[in-house]
């Protein structure tokens, strides 16, 4: 099942694990804080955008019940990964892992069918300076296959009226995400920005949109990561043990 240069990590939740290659781009804390992030119902349908090797779905998977998951990914060699992770975790009744572009989702999965989207968009518009040679690096880390508006676009064109948004992204990219969410009518519903230490700036945002509804921002307390020893706050901690993402 694993191939060269491949390792399997676990994922300390529900003897999940997932195939990672030491070469190229492996998931960080990121994908794990917006899967937490999430609230999903029994029953529903989720497509995870731009899914890499397949982090977001399984985690979803195993912190839901009854729901079923597509992720999108364009990169064919990081395609095959999550399709292997899937199987590897017995999860192929639960989650289909799709070799397609953003950019015509709607193509691969139709409209307005689904009551969860979630991203983890490349953070870095092009033209900013590749900072990695690894190609697979390169598009994890930059918009070369569709920018933030693709995504968001995207989301909207999959989700039911009511539906929901859920993407991680960057504080310096606010207004941009605002923007868009505001123009494909996902309205912003709940913000957290995610901070490294106490003291610092954050590094992070979660955002939570719905299609269709009224304005209404809440922001969320803030969410630390580390302490000043240097190991995980209570809180991460919980997160990454967390069971459950079902909405009572």
């Amino acid at each position: 099942m694993l191939k060269e240069g491949e390792r399997l990590d676990e994922l300390n939740i529900k003897n999940m694990a997932i195939i990672q290659h030491k070469d190229k781009f492996r998931f960080g804390i990121d994908a794990v804080l917006l899967a937490n992030f999430v609230t999903a119902k029994r029953g529903d349908r989720i497509v995870d955008l731009g899914c890499g090797n397949g982090i977001i779905p399984i985690l979803i998977a195993a912190k839901t019940k009854d729901t079923f998951i597509y992720g999108v990914e364009i990169q064919e060699e990081m395609v095959d990964m999550a399709i292997r992770s899937v199987a590897i975790n017995s999860l192929e009744n639960r989650i289909k892992i799709i070799h397609g572009d953003v950019r015509e989702v709607e193509k691969l999965l139709g409209y307005e069918k689904f009551d969860v989207v979630t991203s983890n968009p490349p953070y870095m518009p092009l033209y900013t300076g590749f900072e990695k040679k690894e190609e697979a690096e390169n598009i994890a880390r930059y918009e070369v296959y569709g920018g933030l508006e693709d995504f968001v676009k995207a989301a909207f064109k999959l989700l039911k009226f009511g539906g929901k948004f859920f993407m991680v992204h960057r504080p310096d990219r606010l207004v941009d995400v605002m923007y868009f969410l505001r123009k494909y009518n996902l309205e912003p519903k709940k913000l957290r920005f995610v901070h490294p230490y106490v003291d610092s700036k954050p590094n992070l945002l979660l955002l939570e949109a719905k299609k269709g509804a009224q304005p209404s921002l809440t922001v969320l307390p803030p969410l630390y990561v580390y302490e000043r020893t240097g190991e995980y706050t209570e809180e991460v901690k919980s997160i990454y043990s967390k069971e459950s993402l079902e909405e009572e």
